[in-house]
C-alpha cells in the first residue's frame, strides 16, 4: 500500500468517518445506510454492525459493498470485497472510538461483529480549491484498478484545442501527443468532443 493510499484511508477513517454504504436488498434493489469507518491499516478498512440487523445478513451473504463519503468538499469512494473477522479488532475499535462505549455499554458489545474491506478500488476527489481539483486512485489488497479517464492517442496533431476547452487546464501541451494529468482531470469529456482527430478516448 503506497503512501498516498494510506493518506486517503486516514482521511476516510479519522476525518470523514461516517460513510454511506450500499448493499442489495431482498428484492435486488440497492439499499444504503450511514456507517462509521472505525479503523484502517495495511490490511484494509474496518467497520462493524450488530448481528441482529438486516445489514449484517446482507454483508454475510453478499461479501461486497460500495461506499461513498464526503466532508469539506473532499470525497472518497470505495467498492470491493469484505470479510467478517468476528470480534477481532473490537476492543481496539472501542478504544479509538470512545463514543461506542455509550452506545454499547459493558458486555453488550458482544452483539457486534467487525468487517474488513480487504480488496477494493476507489477514488479520492478534492474540490476544495475549485481551480485545482485533485483526484487519486485507491487500491486495497489484490484488487485491480481499471484504467479510467481520458487519454490522448498517437494521432494527436498538437493543435491545442483540447487545452482551450479544459476547465482545469490540466493538459500538457508542450508534448506531442499532448498529455492529460489524470490527478487533476474532471472527466468532463470536453477535450474528446473538440479533438479534430478524435484521438482522445475515454476509458
Amino acid at each position: 500500500m503506497d503512501q498516498a493510499v494510506k493518506d486517503y484511508l486516514k482521511i476516510l477513517v479519522e476525518d470523514i468517518h461516517s460513510t454511506t454504504i450500499a448493499t442489495i436488498d431482498e428484492n435486488g434493489r440497492p439499499l444504503t445506510r450511514v456507517i462509521d469507518m472505525m479503523l484502517w491499516d495495511e490490511k484494509g478498512v474496518y467497520f462493524l454492525t450488530a448481528k441482529g440487523k438486516a445489514f449484517y445478513e446482507q454483508l454475510m451473504e453478499q461479501k461486497y459493498v460500495s461506499l461513498s463519503s464526503v466532508k469539506d468538499k473532499r470525497s472518497i469512494s470505495l467498492r470491493g470485497k469484505i470479510e467478517n473477522i468476528g470480534s477481532e479488532k473490537l476492543d481496539e475499535i472501542f478504544e479509538k472510538n470512545t463514543y461506542m462505549k455509550g452506545i454499547y455499554p459493558g458486555d453488550s458489545r458482544s452483539a457486534l461483529e467487525v468487517f474488513r474491506l480487504y480488496e477494493a478500488t476507489g477514488e479520492f476527489f478534492d474540490i476544495s480549491d475549485p481551480k485545482h481539483v485533485t483526484r487519486g486512485s485507491i487500491i486495497i489488497g489484490e484488487a485491480e484498478q481499471k484504467k479510467q479517464g481520458y487519454y490522448v492517442g498517437d494521432a494527436c496533431i498538437g493543435c491545442k484545442l483540447c487545452y482551450s476547452v479544459c476547465p482545469q487546464k490540466c493538459i500538457d501541451i508542450t508534448k506531442k501527443p499532448v498529455e492529460i494529468d489524470q490527478n487533476h482531470c474532471l472527466h468532463c469529456g470536453r477535450c474528446a468532443e473538440i479533438c479534430p482527430k478524435q484521438t482522445i478516448k475515454k476509458f
